[in-house]
């Protein structure tokens, strides 16, 4: 079971910190607001790893890979990347323009984008689909119930762990970087989004 604990930790590591659209909305809003925000959109993408993690676990990734609604979910995860894609560029001209202390709406709806661009992410099916058969290999056979629940509390221990570390590092950059540096950020993380959204479209 330990084996099983510690490779869920691995995967569940390696899947929150890979590149993709939660890690630079994730660096987004932290560029705007700090710590807490960057936690927020963190928080809110555990929601889909849990969902997905669910889902793949109990062998439910099958239906989900069906073209009905593989398509639709596509659809509307390249139209969120884009509307995302358009706000950090946004965000690039405005860098400087709320002072450290005043208000500013950095904090508003940064938990209900992460949960969005998790549950969205149509790719969280191929990942899921392929991991719940790894998983089998990891036991020599089929997964009982205590295996799958196990592997749950392995990937989710990482991935509430790896919540606080994206925060804290993002806060840091935040922290110790020129206004430069964050328009530049925001600029890059603006074309990761839009380059995602068309990578998710070429798909359909």
């Amino acid at each position: 079971m330990l084996t099983l604990f510690f490779a869920a930790l691995l995967f569940g590591a390696v899947f929150c910190l890979s590149p993709g659209a939660v890690l630079a909305e994730t660096l987004r809003r932290g560029l705007k607001g700090g710590f807490r925000p960057a936690l927020l959109v963190q928080f809110g993408s555990l929601i889909g790893d849990a969902v997905w993690a669910l889902i793949g676990l109990t062998g439910l990734a099958l239906l989900f890979g069906h073209e009905t609604l593989r398509l639709p979910l596509t659809l509307a995860s390249a139209a969120y990347l884009a509307w995302l894609g358009v706000q950090s560029l946004r965000d690039a001209r405005e860098v400087g323009a709320v002072k450290e202390g005043e208000p500013g709406d950095h904090h508003a709806g940064a938990f209900a984008s992460g949960a969005m661009l998790s549950l969205s992410n149509p790719k969280n099916i191929v990942y899921w689909g392929a991991l719940g058969g790894a998983m089998a290999g990891l036991v020599n056979g089929v997964p009982t119930l205590a295996d799958s629940l196990v592997f749950f509390a392995g990937f989710m221990t990482a991935s509430v762990l790896c919540c606080f570390l994206c925060a804290a590092l993002v806060d840091w950059l935040r922290r110790n970087a020129s206004p430069r540096w964050h328009r530049v950020s925001h600029v890059l993380c603006g074309l990761v989004l839009l380059v995602l959204a068309g990578l998710a479209l070429r798909g359909v």
